[in-house]
């Protein structure tokens, strides 16, 4: 095989995985779809969540830019900051979720898009939100990610946290949720659906932050369960980071 045949194989390799991706991505998305308002009523309490939005509002000026990754259906966090004088854009893939979130916040703006093309050309090219691409480097006073990266592999944790990073200005702010677990792309039932979620322990995500050119300045955990499920209680995870560099 030539060289070139070589590298032509590779990126119908690459090509076929991207698609694979993509096809997973998207049925996640239709789980939330489907889940809509019982999210919401499983999830009702989320104290360490609205105690990082606090801890965001306190930090940030009126009009600061904050981008919410994985914004759901925009509650607690869009609607915190939207209505702490904050400028929120929220970014989902369900537009199940967004339809909530937009009738929720309308203070903030929702996109649909792929958290894994923040910071890519195809931020614009397949979303239409070029201002979430390379253009939007340094642009975001904030963001915060609440249980949204626990969906994706490990691998592409890394990936999106990086390029969150580039978006945001030096010293900007990120207020990270996750589950505490030592999973990378596990099945897990969720309200009669299957997802695929990863996770850390502790050390090792205030590692990756730390790897990924973050100052972390406060890790908090939670012991969660959800409404009315069977499932034992979680361990949840809030970290308060600074961009370094």
């Amino acid at each position: 095989m030539t060289d070139e045949q070589t590298a032509a194989a590779a990126d119908a390799d690459r090509t076929s995985a991207a698609g694979v991706r993509r096809a997973e991505r998207a049925r996640q998305a239709a789980v939330f779809d489907t889940v809509g308002a019982r999210y919401q009523e499983v999830f009702p309490a989320r104290a360490g969540q609205s105690a990082c939005g606090d801890w965001l509002l306190a930090e940030l000026p009126a009009g600061a830019r904050v981008l919410d990754v994985g914004c759901g259906a925009g509650e607690p966090t869009a609607r915190q900051l939207a209505e702490g004088g904050l400028r929120v854009t929220g970014v989902d893939l369900s537009e199940g979720m967004l339809a909530q979130a937009r009738a929720a916040v309308p203070g903030a703006v929702f996109h649909r898009m792929d958290v894994l093309d923040l910071g890519l050309e195809s931020a614009g090219s397949l979303w239409g939100v070029p201002e979430l691409g390379p253009d939007g480097n340094g642009s975001l006073d904030a963001a915060t990610a609440f249980f949204s990266l626990l969906m994706l592999p490990r691998a592409e944790i890394a990936e999106t946290l990086g390029r969150i990073r580039g978006l945001l200005r030096p010293g900007g702010l990120l207020a990270l949720g996750m589950v505490e677990a030592d999973l990378d792309d596990a099945p897990l039932p969720f309200l009669e659906q299957e997802i695929r979620v990863s996770g850390y322990l502790r050390e090792e995500l205030s590692g990756l932050l730390e790897r990924g050119g973050f100052a972390v300045e406060a890790v908090d955990s939670q012991s969660y369960a959800p409404a009315g499920s069977a499932q034992p209680p979680e361990t949840q995870l809030y970290l308060r980071c600074r961009r370094t560099g």
